[in-house]
Formats: structure tokens, sequence, C-alpha cells
């Protein structure tokens, strides 16, 4: 496969929106027509043959009032002519008089009462009418003039047929002048309304994923206040949050390449430190036989963290190794390694009971709460430390949960960094900090199947550590049993 290809989603070869909206829009007007022509021809029809009975009855009436029925032929075809009738017939009791009539040069084919007749009937006759172009006779049977049953004319089938065929052929005309303008109209609203949006949406994924790091590329949301609007809206956003997550992933990029270029120098600086610290351990001052072994442990551990510093966000973070272990020396040695001044405003205090057991991996443990504590100095420090400012854990069981709270006196967690709280590179303390420690709390504590949190309604911060004990596997218990 191509570069291009791969680069650029393949052009479609269809018809367009619009003119898919244009073409059904078309379509269904044509349909409505249709579904107005069939009542329509068949009252069309309805009507020529109430006409006819109409002119009929007038006739039957002048033809009754002839003294003694006798009218002269000019006059009786005459009358034929305007009624557009062969013969004229009036039913009264039991007679049936034939009033007047014409030559009649073909078979009567169909004969229809008008009288009384459903709408069935009368769209199943029109068809039928529609369908029999070949002459012939129809018989037409109607209310009567005055006394009677009903007045009865015969007439010729293609004038209706004609007048049919003509009428529909208006109907067709006038659909397809309507279905077009209606087409034009709903195709331009649509077009304006929909369409253009939504070309616009796609002109501006394509430009973004063309460029996505560029913030000019980012839609800009109209006023819109319907569904497209939203969709809109959202996709700006989602743009916008797509692009700090590229940002973000580009600086932890850049720092990875950053510690990657000073580790190799860090490291050799630190054996350098630790080759003059096994020096110091032969040195018989009491102070410095208290401070090298302290040392040596901080030595050691910051060598152990400088081979793993590129692990952070990989899988190659290691598992905790998990044992019972006390929890009040691990705090003794924050202390330590925080090193605050004595004679700082800032004390840092310690309630926990000397028996105080948690299931957890030493170092990862030490590094959760050095994190912990380190942010709240910093937090205290940039404040500008007061009389009474503390940092101070507490920890306590809860069953088969340990539970650890460091908090502070300082100035809190603004409420607006609270959702992103554990994310990297979005909360310092301090100028030079990065804005990794709560990301590598949370990361460390969720490895040893815990949680963190920050406590709400509290003075300064307080986070809460949650670290349950390990489930106790009988099979892998027993079989360490039998290999033992």
């Amino acid at each position: 496969m191509s570069e291009a290809t791969q680069s650029h989603p393949a052009r479609r070869n269809g018809t367009g929106l619009s003119a898919k909206l244009l073409w059904l829009t078309v379509l269904f007007v044509m349909i409505a027509e249709v579904l107005i022509y069939v009542p329509s021809i068949a009252n069309f029809r309805l009507n020529w043959l109430n006409d006819r009975i109409a002119a009929a009855q007038t006739a039957a009436l002048v033809l009754e009032a002839a003294p003694d029925s006798m009218i002269s032929s000019a006059l009786e075809a005459q009358v034929l002519q305007h009624v557009g009738a062969r013969t004229i017939s009036l039913k009264q009791g039991d007679k049936r008089r034939l009033l007047a009539f014409a030559d009649m040069p073909g078979d009567v084919v169909a004969t229809y009462d008008i009288r009384s007749v459903s709408t069935f009937e009368s769209i199943r006759d029109a068809f039928s009418t529609l369908s029999r172009p070949d002459g012939g006779l129809i018989r037409i049977i109607g209310l009567p003039p005055a006394q009677g049953e009903f007045v009865e004319i015969v007439v010729e089938n293609h004038p209706l047929w004609s007048a049919m065929w003509t009428y529909s052929g208006n109907i067709l005309l006038l659909s397809l002048v309507i279905s077009g303008i209606t087409a034009a109209l709903v195709y331009l609203t649509l077009h304006l309304s929909i369409v253009r949006p939504i070309k616009n949406l796609s002109g501006a994924l394509g430009a973004f994923r063309d460029d996505p790091e560029n913030p000019l590329r980012v839609l800009s949301p109209s006023d819109r206040r319907d569904e497209l609007g939203d969709a809109e809206r959202a996709l700006a956003v989602m743009q916008r949050d797509l692009q700090a997550a590229m940002g973000q992933k580009n600086h932890l990029a850049a720092l990875g390449l950053a510690v990657a270029k000073i580790n190799h120098d860090l490291r050799n600086i630190l054996a350098s430190a630790q080759l003059f610290s096994d020096r110091l351990s032969g040195v018989k001052d009491p102070t410095a036989q208290r401070l090298v072994p302290k040392v040596i442990s901080a030595l050691d551990r910051a060598i152990a963290l400088c081979q793993a510093t590129l692990t952070y966000g990989k899988a190659a973070e290691p598992a905790p190794q998990r044992r019972q272990l006390a929890l009040a020396p691990i705090v003794e040695e924050v202390a330590a390694v925080l090193a605050i001044p004595a004679d700082c405003a800032i004390t840092f205090t310690s309630s926990i009971e000397a028996g105080l057991m948690v299931d957890a991996d030493p170092d990862q443990l030490f590094r959760v709460l050095l994190n912990l504590a380190r942010n709240a100095y910093q937090a205290l420090q940039g404040r500008g430390p007061v009389a009474g400012d503390a940092i101070r854990v507490a920890a306590r069981r809860q069953g088969a949960v340990t539970m650890i709270e460091i908090a502070d006196t300082g100035p809190g967690i603004p409420e607006r960094a609270r959702d992103k709280l554990f994310r990297p590179f979005q909360l310092t303390a301090s100028a030079g900090g990065t804005g990794l420690g709560l990301a590598i709390a949370s990361e460390l504590v969720k490895a040893h199947g815990g949680s963190i949190k920050l406590v709400d309604g509290t003075l300064g911060a307080t986070f809460q550590i949650t670290i349950p004990d390990r489930t106790l596997d009988f099979e892998a218990a027993r079989s360490e049993r039998k290999r033992a």
C-alpha cells in the first residue's frame, strides 16, 4: 500500500447527500401526488356523469311538458345533443317512458348507477373506464327530475375516456411542476441548514487530521442551538482535548529524551558519592556513624530509581514485591530524607502505632509517602511557613485494609485543579517541580490494589491512601508448604 493511500482515505464516488435529498424529495412528492390522483380521477368521472344526469333531468322536464309528449325531430335531436346522450328515458312506477332517442351505433358495454355509489366502487369504475378506449355505449342511471324512480341515459364511452385522460395529463403536469418547486425549496433549505454544515464538519475533520497540532485547525462552533450545533461544540471540545493530550505526550517524550541523556552521567555521579560514603563509614565520629548508614541507604535507593527512571508510564514498572512490614519505620525514613531544618516553622509529626503493619512493597510505599510529604513541604514553603505549620502522618487498620493519611496546614488544592489532580504535569507545588509526584503515587498505590484520594473539608490538603491486604491463595500456599 502506498504512502498516499495510507495517509488519506479513498474519495467517495457515489451520489452526494444533496442529490440524494433532491431525488428523494421528488420521489416522495410524486408518491403523494399519486395518492391524491386516485380519488381525484374517480371524483372527476363521477362529476362528469352527474353533469350528464343533471342535463338529462332538465331535458326530461322539457320533454314531459310538451303537449301529448309530442316534439319535433329537430328539437329531440337538439335536446339529445345538449345532454350528450343517445337516449333519455324516465321510469315512473311500473312505466318506463322513452322520452328521446337516436340511433345507437353499438352495444351498451357497461351500466353505472350513480344514485348510491361507494368510494371503492367509484375508484374501481374510474380505472375500468381508463382501460377501455374502444368506444361503445354506457348506461347511466340517476335520480329523476321530480317524481319517479330514476332517469336513465345512454351515452358514448369515448368522450368520458378522453376527458379522463386529458384530466390525468393535466394532473401529471401539475404534479411535475409542484414536485420540482417543492424539491427545489426542500433542497435549498436542507442544503443551507444541514448539508453545508455537515460539509463544514467534514472539512474541519479533514483539516484537523492533516495537522492535528495546529490550534488554527480546531473548529470554531457556530451559534446553532440544534443537534448540528451540539455536534460542532462537541467536536471542538474533542479537538482541544486531543491537542492537549498530544501536547502532554510530546512533553512526556521530551522529558524521556532529556532524562535518557542525563541518566548515564547521573548514575556515575551517584556511584562516586556512594564510594565516598563507604569511606565515611570508617570515620569514628559518632555523628558520622549515625548519619552514614542513612546516606548509604538513600544513595542506594537513588541509584535504583535512576536505573528505572524511564519506566514511568510503561508496562516496565515493576510489580510490587509485597510483604507484611511495620509502617512506622518507613514514615521515620521519609522524615529523615525530607530533612526539615530544626529552625524551620514547619514540623513533621507521626501518629502511628508501633505495631501497625501494612501489606506492601517497602520501596514503593516509601516513594508514595515521600512524594506526598515533599509536595506538602513545598506547598508550605511556597506559601511561606508560619508558626504552627505541620505535616502529619496518621494510619489505622480497618479490617484487612490499611488507611494512611498525610495532611498539611497549607493553602490546599484549588477547586479547578482537583479533576486533573493525579494526571502528570497538571499540578506542581513549586516553580521547579515536574508535576509527576501525585501521578507516580497514584500509579504505585493502584498497583497494590488500593486507592488514593483528596479528602474534602479539611484544613490544607489531606490525602488518604487505602492499601488492602492480599487475598490468600490457599492452593498456592498449600503448594508452597509441599515444596518446603
